[in-house]
């Protein structure tokens, strides 16, 4: 399976520059610093519920589906780095 996109480069291409917004602009009407916004939409960081609740009450879809979309990248980088060795809760070794 493909890994899902960060959704920090959803909002870089689908956000920001469908509406022409800079990274300063976008950072101070969310409330966040210029830093924090750039360190997302350049994949360096995760999309926290602070933000998401950001983008919610900014009328850029609901923090439920980008804290999702941020969950599934999360799982599919775990799942490629490989699943630790674990026995089922319950079994002796």
């Amino acid at each position: 399976m493909k890994n899902p996109v960060h959704p920090g480069a959803i909002l870089r291409e689908d956000v920001l520059a469908e509406l022409g917004i800079s990274v300063s602009a976008a950072a101070e009407s969310l409330g966040v610093s210029r830093v924090t916004l750039s360190r997302v939409i350049n994949e360096h960081a995760r999309i926290s519920p602070n933000l998401a609740l950001g983008l919610e009450s900014a009328g850029v879809g609901t923090a439920r589906a980008w804290l999702a979309m941020q969950t599934a990248h999360d799982l599919a980088g775990e799942r490629a780095a490989g699943l630790p060795k674990v026995r089922k809760l319950g079994t002796v070794a």
